[in-house]
């Protein structure tokens, strides 16, 4: 008899339904599974026979063929194992084949017939919606993160005994309760605050203003200046997850396993710290399985990368086109994949190899030429996809000496952050995907980055006096838009203008040359230096 079991292979951050046909015939008993199925799944057809002696269910000695369709996708993964048990019974003539084409079914079995948790429900759910089924039958532990889709039934099931009851319509089971898996747990505090880190007004204004309309932000200074201490303390200012935000979150890290247990949503914005030996794959993601990586396990949060000089080059090129379209890309031979990355990118530098270039009081070690070459490890086209860069300076010995500082605490700089988001999401409200002003396209940037007479023109001679490009010159208007949002302007006033240049300080051409003015050193064109270390080439 011929039995078909749906389930669902994850495909990037989707799940493809997959038919689990189950062919039992005369011959000598063998267990074949076909399909492009990968180890974990070839080595199933021991641990569903076992479970089903074990469960109490006598097995025919006859020859068993397992096809996983379509078969041009490749299967990974235990999620295919409740399914072809219960294609193997349902072929056996020990369950009626009626009730399993109205669910989608997975979930991996120990060899005492338990059903245990697996990666990727909520991309499974989220497949049975789309496609029309009834809903679908997973394990208990992975109920919760399945009942975050509506409109289908989640019914958990402990082991295939009690998964055959209800089919069989024995003991049917209770749906999960989806308010239950929706309200969103309670958290445990914010263990970093804004009032750690004494000084740095300046530095603390520059990322209330990234955090209010989820800008890049580079932030260069010498050693102990707080660079790391306040990037750390980012979350703790950032709005929470809009629903909508923490779904699409949560979908990638079930793809990943790593939602924790108890815990259907991912409530919390992520941050990311890399570290610099990082590959490009670990990065963006890839490798042999093509899966996500760093940039986007930071979606919809912080992606921190300290020591930005120190990463490989082509692994910081790799960052350009994912960081506009906040998508990643994966091309491979059989398939293309797709992952999310709208990531607020946070990144930390020394102003030059030793540390102390343009810094009162200590002395740069560092040869001119050494400090251009520093810098022009960042290329120009990464700097250019940078909202605000920014020095920081060394903390005053007196504030580090103070008990108690005058500093405000996070909550502070959240409540206002959370009133600017306010004011974008009800600008967007009729724009798909977009959230916050960082987020604007070309058409959205025109239409509400207005400009008076006196802010077009100080634009205007910002862009042809430090050569920044038409990219930086969108920014620069997102930038001052989301002052205005900050501020309760009703309009991009001229004062938010000037305060959105004035953030762009790292990456003008003229920054290196001032700082080696003002020590005293001569400053040398670095394409002049190219030219001379090229020998006139």
């Amino acid at each position: 008899m011929l039995a078909r079991v749906r389930s669902g292979s994850v495909v990037g951050v989707d799940a493809v339904v997959v038919e689990v046909e189950v062919d039992m015939s005369l011959g000598l008993p063998f267990f074949n599974v076909v399909g492009l199925p990968e180890g974990a799944v070839k080595e199933s057809k021991v641990r569903v026979v076992s479970a089903l002696k074990n469960s109490g269910f006598e097995l025919p000695q006859k020859r068993i063929t397992v096809n996983l369709a379509p078969a041009d996708i490749r299967k990974e993964g235990a999620t295919f194992e409740l399914p072809i048990a219960l294609g193997v019974l349902v072929a056996a003539q020990q369950l009626p084949p009626e009730p399993l084409g109205e669910y989608l079914f997975g979930g991996e079995l120990s060899l005492d017939g338990a059903v245990k948790p697996i990666r990727g429900v909520l991309p499974l759910a989220i497949a049975a919606r789309d496609g029309g089924y009834r809903g679908v039958i997973v394990p208990v532990a992975n109920a919760a993160e399945a009942a975050l889709v509506d409109r289908i039934e989640v019914i958990p099931v402990r082991d295939v005994v009690e998964a055959v009851r209800h089919l069989s319509g024995e003991e049917p089971l209770t749906p999960f309760d989806r308010e239950a898996a929706v309200r969103r747990p309670a958290g445990d505090g914010v263990v970093l605050d804004m009032t750690d880190v004494r000084g740095q007004g300046d530095m603390k204004s520059a990322l209330e203003l990234a955090a209010a309309g989820g800008h890049n932000l580079l932030m260069c200074g010498p050693p102990g200046s707080g660079k790391t201490m306040l990037a750390r303390r980012l979350p703790s200012i950032l709005p929470p997850l809009e629903f909508q935000e923490a779904l699409e979150l949560t979908k990638l890290y079930s793809v990943m396993g790593l939602v924790k247990e108890g815990e259907a949503l991912v409530s919390d914005r992520p941050f990311r710290a890399p570290h610099h030996t990082i590959s490009d794959a670990g990065l963006v993601g890839g490798g042999p399985l093509a899966r996500p990586g760093e940039l986007s396990m930071a979606h919809r949060g912080v992606l921190f990368l300290d020591e930005l000089p120190e990463f490989r080059k082509n692994v910081l090129e790799v960052l350009r086109q994912p960081l506009e379209e906040g998508l990643v890309r994966l091309a491979r031979a059989n398939q293309h994949i797709t992952y999310p990355c709208r990531v607020m990118l946070v990144a930390a530098m020394n102003p030059c190899p030793c540390g102390w270039f343009n810094v009162q009081q200590r002395q740069c070690l560092c040869a001119p030429n050494r400090v251009n070459d520093y810098h022009a490890r960042i290329s120009g086209p990464l700097l250019d996809r940078i909202d605000i860069t920014l020095e920081t300076r060394p903390v005053e010995l007196r504030k580090l000496a103070q008990a108690d500082g005058d500093e405000r605490p996070s909550s502070y700089y959240r409540e206002r952050v959370m009133a600017a988001r306010a004011r974008q999401l009800a600008r967007f409200r009729n724009e798909p995907g977009v959230f916050c002003n960082a987020q604007m396209g070309p058409r959205l940037v025109r239409r509400y980055c207005l400009l008076g007479a006196a802010g077009q023109a100080m634009l205007e001679g910002a862009v042809q006096r430090y050569g920044l490009s038409a990219r930086a010159h969108d920014r620069i208007l997102k930038l001052a838009l989301t002052r205005a949002d900050l501020e309760q302007h009703e309009r991009i006033t001229d004062d938010d203008v000037m305060s959105a240049i004035s953030c762009r300080v790292i990456d003008r051409k003229d920054w290196i040359r001032r700082g080696q003015t003002a020590a005293g050193v001569p400053y040398v064109d670095p394409r002049q230096q190219a030219l001379i270390h090229g020998g006139g080439r």
